[in-house]
């Protein structure tokens, strides 16, 4: 079953779909568009089985699939141990972990909100913040955390239905409430995340907006009369958690942070403090220290959005050829391949995860065995470059257009003050133009009609 919470039906803009407690269709209010319908909950009870093309073939491709999982270091070392929380250090040393409303791109305080943090025991019992991992149905990886927040913390010393152990931060979550509103207190970012799991709210636009909204506060565009009291410094955690149930709840200041970072900052006058692109506020990935990312943000069919092109794989951890995060040279080139894997991928409902071990190659396979037809890896990519084009004449159709295909000016305008990107901006307007030659779009990043017909879509 899949169902709204309290926010969905109170018309929070970031809703989500919760399934098995805290999974979820996390982003773009998709929870608010149920809430809307008045619709609360999906159930389907399945009794027919499921039946393979090939059944020999389908197993025997999902067999080596299954090695390449446990073989790679990704899939099979760092994701079951750390989560995508390995990734907090890293980006951080990389210099591109967005801070301060992506007024910095390093924190300080990165560690303490880490992967290898929730290993470390606290002082208070002794027990690490982690309690184990888990995993989605019959997943070998198994990336997911399960946590408890210390009971002497002051969230939960008096809430003994806190104490329980329930979804752990995972890195986006851990970076847009840590990392991004300035606050290193563990344990604040774990009860954050329960209540964003508990009442169905995306937590990578709540701590965004928590974050503009801060940066609001200490330039004086906002003050205690709008917050209800509240000192909205970075750094705060009892102003990030006192936030956290109101959003969730709509009540209140929250009401107001649940209308998301656009919105929010166009309320109050300061539209270019909303750190995303068509409407979606950005991940966990700064695109002036790691510049393929921010094009993939900015020409995202959804929204910024990490999932759509994980140029990350490349340019930092060198899945699966290493390139210079900090070039613009050849990220046209990048960004499209990832896209139009990405989207054979989720067609074929794997977990983006496994693109980390896996090719097409891979899949090809398993598809060849499941489904009709042939399947190679020619035909995928091929299948993921008409989706990309298709999204891309809907989003065009209801509107976008390719002056939409940009960034914050803070990204274009404001250099990295620390790392190895000190001193550079995005570079998207080299990259751009070349991203729709390589599409085979126009200038202006419409489809031509040569690339529609040859995907079949004039």
């Amino acid at each position: 079953m899949s169902s709204i919470c309290v926010s969905g039906e109170k018309g929070v803009k970031y809703a989500c779909i919760i399934n098995d407690m805290d999974r979820a269709a996390g982003r773009s209010g998709v929870g608010t568009v149920m809430g809307s319908k008045n619709l609360k909950a999906v159930a389907i009870r399945g009794t027919l089985g499921v039946t393979v093309n090939d059944r020999e073939a389908f197993a025997k491709a999902v067999d080596a699939g299954k090695t390449v999982l446990a073989e790679n270091p990704v899939t099979g070392q760092g994701l079951p141990t750390y989560g995508t929380q390995v990734l907090m250090n890293v980006i951080n040393e990389v210099g591109a972990l967005p801070t301060h409303n992506h007024k910095d791109v390093q924190f300080d305080g990165a560690h303490d909100i880490s992967g290898e943090a929730m290993h470390e025991p606290r002082k208070s019992d002794g027990k690490p913040n982690l309690v184990t991992n888990a995993a989605c149905f019959a997943c070998t990886i198994a990336c997911q955390r399960v946590s408890t927040v210390d009971r002497t913390h002051y969230t939960v010393k008096d809430r003994p239905e806190y104490h329980k152990a329930s979804g752990g931060l995972e890195y986006e979550a851990a970076w847009s409430l840590g990392a991004a509103t300035g606050v290193n207190d563990l344990d604040a970012l774990t009860f954050a995340n329960f209540l964003c799991n508990e009442h169905g709210i995306d937590p990578i636009t709540f701590g965004s907006t928590i974050a503009a909204a801060m940066e609001m506060y200490e330039d004086g565009t906002i003050d205690d009369k709008v917050t209800g009291g509240i000192k909205l410094n970075f750094g705060n955690a009892e102003a990030l958690t006192t936030l956290a149930e109101m959003t969730c709840k709509a009540e209140g200041f929250g009401a107001e942070i649940g209308l998301g970072s656009k919105r929010f900052c166009e309320k109050y006058g300061k539209p270019e403090l909303s750190m995303g692109v068509k409407g979606q506020e950005f991940p966990a990935y700064d695109g002036r220290g790691i510049q393929g990312i921010g094009l993939a943000y900015a020409t995202s069919n959804r929204g910024a959005c990490h999932l759509r092109g994980y140029t990350i794989a490349s340019e930092v951890l060198g899945i699966p050829e290493k390139t210079d995060p900090l070039e613009t040279d050849g990220k046209a080139g990048l960004v499209k391949a990832f896209q139009d894997a990405t989207a054979a991928f989720d067609s074929a409902g794997l977990c983006i995860f496994t693109s980390f071990a896996w090719t097409l190659d891979d899949v090809a396979p398993q598809m060849d065995g499941a489904c009709e037809g042939e399947w190679s890896t020619e035909r995928l990519l091929e299948a993921g470059e008409r989706i990309w084009n298709m999204e891309r004449q809907f989003n065009i159709a209801a509107g976008f257009t390719g002056k939409d295909d940009t960034l914050p000016k803070r990204l274009l305008k404001d250099a990295a003050k620390t790392g190895p990107a000190k001193g550079k901006t995005s570079g998207l307007d080299v990259m751009l133009p070349e991203y729709y030659e390589v599409r085979g779009w126009s200038k202006d990043g419409v489809p031509t009609s040569e690339t529609l017909a040859r995907f079949g879509l004039s």
